[in-house]
Parts: C-alpha cells; structure tokens; sequence
C-alpha cells in the first residue's frame, strides 16, 4: 500500500502529462470565453480603450496570481489528508475543531458538485460555437444553433462514456493533448503581442485597481465576476490532488501559469489592433481568442479548441467522483457503487454520479442553449466553495501551528478578495445564476437530510452489554437440538464500542429466529481520516465462537467486507484462536473454512414511536432516499454471498401508548 501511495506523489514526466491531462483542463480553457465574455457585458469592441483592456488583462493576471498561484497552488496544497485533497479532506483535518465547521464543508461541496455541471456544458458550447468562424460551416448553417447543439450533446455523451476507464487512462490520453494546448495558447499570444507592446503594462496592479472606477468600465466592480472566469478551475485543482500527486501540481503549474497569461496578453494586444476595424466590430459574438489565430487556423483551432474543452470537463467530473466518495464515507451522502478502474489506487469511477452528470449537463445545454447564456450561471457556484475552503483553511492553518495573526491576514484577505467575486457573481442571479443555486441547493438538501437522519438514528438505537447475554449465547450454541442456521453468521454492526452492541442484533439471534451458528461475527466499518488505511482489531470475549472485528479502512478504500473476512477468519485460526471448520463436502479438498450468511438489518420507521415533525420528515426522507441507492450487498462486497434481510422497527422518542377498552357483550 505505501508502494502505490509513494508511487502516486512521485515527480515524474508521466505525472507530469496526468497533472496536465486532469487537473488543469478546466482554467485551461478560460482564454476561449474570459475576453469574450468581458467584451460582451461592456458593449463590444467599440467601446473599449486602452485603459480598459489594460486593466481587464492585469485583473485577470492578478486573480490567477492570488487566488490560484498563492491561495491554492502554495497554501491549499500544504493540507492535504495523506496526500487527498479537496474541501471534504480539509474537513477532516479540521474536524475536531468544532461540530459547526461540517456546514461550511456541506455548502462548498454542494456547490463545487453543482459547478461540475455547468463546466462541461459551458466549455464545449463555447469551443462548438467557434466553428461559425470557418466560412464553408457558417454558409451551410449560419446561425443556426440547433447544430451546435447537437454536435455539444455528442461530444458529451462521448466524454461520459470514456470515465469508466479511469482516470490514468483519461489523463495518459488528454495529458499530451493538453501539454500541445498550453504551447499552442502560448505561440498565439507570442504572435499577437507585438501588435500592442504596451499589454506588458498589464503586470502592474494599477491599471486592476484603476479600471475598477474607470468611467470606461461600463460594469464597475461587477465585471470581476466575469474576471473570475479565469480562475474557476482552481478548486478542481486541489480537488484533484490524490489523482496526481501534489509535487506534479507544483512543477506543471509555473508552464501552465506562463502559457495562459501570454494568451490573454496576445487577445488584448489584438483588441487594440482591431479597434476601430469596421468590419471587425460588426461581427456578432466576436471571440478574441479565435480571431488572434493567424489567416487558415481557424479549422485547426476550433478543432483543438474542442479537444481541450473535452479535456477540460475532467478536472471537474474526477473531482466529483472524489468528492461525493468522501462524502459518502463521511455519512453526508447515501452509498453509491464505487469502482477503482485505474493501477493507481487514488483513481475511482461512480456510475451514478456520472450518469447524474451526464442528464444534467445535457439539460444545461438543451435548456441555454448558447454559451453566452450558461455564462451567467456559471462562476456562481465556485465563489462559494472558494469561500468555504478560505474558512475551513484558516482553521487549518491555526490548527498547525500557524500565528493568529498571519491566519486571520489570510482569512480577511482572501474572505474579502472571493467576497467581492461573489458580490459580483450574484448580480447573474436572474439571469442564470439560479440554476447554480438551484442544484447546490438540492445536493445540499440531501447532504443535510442524510447527514440529521444519521444523528437521528444513533440517538434511537439502544445498546445493551453484550456480556449480560454471553450465558444464553453460549447455551445456543452448544445446543444440539437446535439445527445450525449456518456455520458463520455475521451481523455489520453501525457501532462497536466497548462492551455494548445495539439491542437488535442480539435480538435478531434470539428472538427473530433462533440462529444457532459454530461462529458468531459481528463486523463494524470505522472509516479513518487516512485515506489509504488497511487494519482490523478482533476481541473474541474470552470464547471461540464470538468475534468482534472492528475494520479500519481509509475513505477512499473499498469496503468488501467479504474479502477481509476470508483473511482474519484465517489469520485466526492460525493463530489456534478459533477452531478450525473442516467441510466433508466442498469443491476445495481439506477445505477448513464453513459457509458463511450475512445478516443485514433493515430499520423502519416505527408508526407507534412519537417523534417531532420535522425530525419524522427527515426519517421518511432518508429512507425515500436509499430506495435508490446502492444495496448494502453491493456496498459491503457481499453481493455473492449468503445475505438475508430483516426488518426491525426504528423507535424514535417515546413509544405511542394505545387506549384500547375491551368490548363487552
């Protein structure tokens, strides 16, 4: 295990192309709708001076520095759980420094879910809509946006499908494509420079600062919500760490930076050129970064450009895949079926979640329609987990040891940098925004629904001292009158502590059904704060019929319960700690390991507990919930094994008490 992890922080070229193939598609493809973008809310290319392109292109620059050079790349990269990162990974490091601190880690996951809709949707319409720029396609079909759409949809459906292959796959693929792009956006803003040298001035924070109250900004301090376009691939960033290893982040990212901030400073130098261009300004949905392509690029560009906007969706969708996993061992989200396609173990592919995707970004771009549209719903979303991740990050910082002083300089500065961002983002409330706030606010739902209903539960269930009923346990198994139930019975238990077990296991054994067994196994799953941990403790209470296993496994490891089973069942006898099960027949000669049955205890909504309303609705929702879900069959890696189901009723507060008379004749 410490093989493969070292294997996934390695520095090294392959690494270097995943990191490029994974983490950075989605800021990588911000120079095809920042300056486009920018243009539009300020009234065209005719409206713009001098001082407003400077100051448009030292805004961008300075965002990208801030936020993602010094905020994430040198700051956020510094928490990482064991080499994961993302907002639910700095959470857990976070955790013990108060309960409070899950409702910013809920809020800024559910709205980076929401983002990892709107990213492919918007960054593939954008580089489609590009082909309007070749004049055999614009005289086919013109205008016409159902082709664009149409075309969008296909390459989505093939970018969803391709995620079973996991991400080592994904970024072998995409991570040569992308070094070619970033070289490419690069040489144009090489080749486009010289035409207004004076961009160069754009390094300097004035002409940021002063464009915010230039007459000239016809948008004033809202532009910056267009502005932070350039930035929204940040938090992927870090979500995507464990995919690629933080040191391959830290040396692809000073390439990365260069090649994009030469675009943006070639696609003013051509606006300045172009201003004033008749025939350059009555183009419709003018896109700088096409038009800085030299005279029989543009197939090629809008070609590649589609490439990348493909590849640009990854760091999004990966990340998802990420954070709903650690969400799910979190207990904020129901399970969902996991598969670890890649070598690499930090790699995983949720078919849910990717279907989920998959409609919902199909819905985005039948329901917009254009990119100018789905940009009003996008940044939204990412301001908001941008500011969470601030939060949780000054908690981080004061937790290792960090001055108070320098913490909180981070926190104000970057709480009122992302504030202004939001501020600025909210104005597209209305104007798509609220799609954004729409499914952030139905992935938080569900988070808190699971996440109450989780606390709900344990407050209801009773323990009782597994030693009061070791005499009867003992007497049933050592009764020949009773058939066995089966050699193995095993029960997978929510809490393990101590000498107490909830009440209906032991319940299910005696009162249920009578389940006379040679072994009784009762296995709890404590998810750990390390992502990779591999452990397990046994007490057997001083008998050789009853094993209490506790299994400690890191949160993104699979939970196949039946395969390390089969390992301590062995280890144990081994170790002459539990008798050995010989079978007269079996497919496996001298075969010293009895069948097995796994019992798995469906908890109902008592009808005849009393319960609050609100604390009722919670329940009913939960359960609506996980009818839809992942088995726990499935979940435990037992779905090829014995399992039986038994329903017991959940009481919830007091018992309702019945008034029944009896009738007389």
């Amino acid at each position: 295990m410490e093989k493969k992890k070292d294997h996934m922080k390695k520095l090294s070229a392959g690494g270097l192309l995943i990191a490029l193939g994974v983490v950075y598609g989605d800021i990588g493809t911000s120079p095809l709708y920042v300056m486009k973008a920018i243009l539009e809310e300020n009234g065209g290319l005719s409206t713009v001076t001098q001082d407003f392109v400077l100051g448009t292109v030292s805004l961008v620059f300075w965002t990208v520095m801030l936020l993602t050079t010094v905020k994430y790349v040198l700051i956020a990269l510094r928490a990482d759980n064991h080499g994961e990162g993302g907002i639910f990974s700095l959470y857990t490091l976070v955790r013990k420094g108060g309960k409070y601190l899950i409702i910013p880690a809920m809020i800024g996951g559910a709205a980076l879910l929401a983002d990892g809709v709107l990213t492919p949707a918007v960054t593939v319409t954008t580089a489609i809509e590009g082909l309007r720029g070749i004049p055999d396609f614009y005289q086919k079909f013109g205008n016409n946006q159902n082709v664009i759409v149409i075309i969008t949809l296909i390459i989505l459906l093939f970018l969803f499908l391709i995620q079973r292959f996991g991400t080592d796959f994904v970024g072998k693929a995409f991570g040569p494509i992308m070094f070619l792009w970033f070289t490419f956006l690069g040489l144009m803003g090489l080749l486009n420079i010289p035409y207004d040298f004076s961009v160069v001035k754009a390094l300097n924070p004035y002409y940021a600062v002063h464009l915010l109250f230039n007459p000239d900004n016809k948008m004033g301090i809202f532009i910056l919500g267009s502005i932070f376009l350039a930035t929204t691939g940040a938090e992927a960033l870090y979500s995507d760490m464990g995919h690629v290893g933080k040191k391959n982040i830290h040396f692809s990212w000073p390439y990365v930076l260069l090649c994009l901030m030469l675009n943006y400073a070639g696609q003013a130098a051509w606006i300045l050129h172009a201003k004033g261009n008749a025939s350059i300004e009555a183009i419709d949905n003018l896109n700088p970064f096409f038009q800085i392509l030299p005279d029989g690029w543009m197939i090629f560009g809008v070609v590649f450009a589609t490439i990348a906007a493909v590849i640009a969706s990854q760091a999004l969708i990966s990340g998802s895949f990420t954070l709903v996993s650690e969400a799910i061992k979190l207990k904020l989200l129901p399970r969902m079926r996991i598969i670890y396609p890649g070598k690499s173990i930090g790699q995983m592919y949720i078919p849910a979640v990717n279907m989920i995707l998959w409609g919902a970004c199909s819905v985005i771009v039948l329901t917009f329609r254009t990119s100018t549209h789905m940009e009003a719903a996008y940044g939204l979303s990412i301001t908001v987990t941008m500011l969470m991740t601030t939060f949780l990050l000054y908690h981080y910082l004061l937790q290792n040891g960090t001055s108070k002083i320098l913490a909180g300089f981070m926190l104000v500065f970057f709480g009122t940098l992302e504030g202004f961002f939001f501020i600025s983002s909210v104005t597209k409330f209305f104007h798509g925004g609220f799609v954004a706030v729409a499914m952030a606010l139905l992935i938080l739902s569900v988070m808190y629904i699971w996440y109450c209903s989780n606390r709900v539960q344990e407050k209801a269930s009773q323990d009782v001292q597994f030693k009061d009923y070791l005499p009867q346990l003992q007497e049933l198994h050592d009764d020949d009158k009773i058939p066995y139930y089966q050699t193995n019975v095993v029960f997978l238990v929510p809490r393990l502590e101590g000498d107490t077990i909830p009440q209906q296991f032991i319940y299910s054994i005696l009162d249920k059904r009578l389940k006379r067994a040679k072994v009784y196994w009762f296995v709890n799953v404590e998810v750990t704060d390390e992502p990779y941990t591999e452990e397990y403790s046994v007490d057997m209470m001083g008998t050789d019929f009853i094993v209490k296993v506790k299994l400690y496994l890191g949160f993104r490891i699979a939970q196949d319960v039946n395969v390390y089973l089969r390992q301590i069942i062995h280890d144990l006898m081994k170790q002459g700690r539990l008798p050995k099960q010989p079978q007269h027949y079996s497919l496996t000669p001298g075969r010293q390991v009895g069948d097995f049955r796994f019992v798995i205890i469906n908890e109902e909504l008592s009808n005849m507990t009393r319960i609050d309303k609100w604390d009722r609705q919670v329940m009913q929702a939960r359960l609506a919930i996980k009818r839809h879900t992942v088995t726990p069959e499935r979940w435990f890696g037992i779905e090829y094994s014995e399992v039986t189901y038994e329903t017991v009723p959940l009481i919830v507060g007091e018992t309702r008490k019945t008034w029944l008379k009896e009738r007389k004749r």
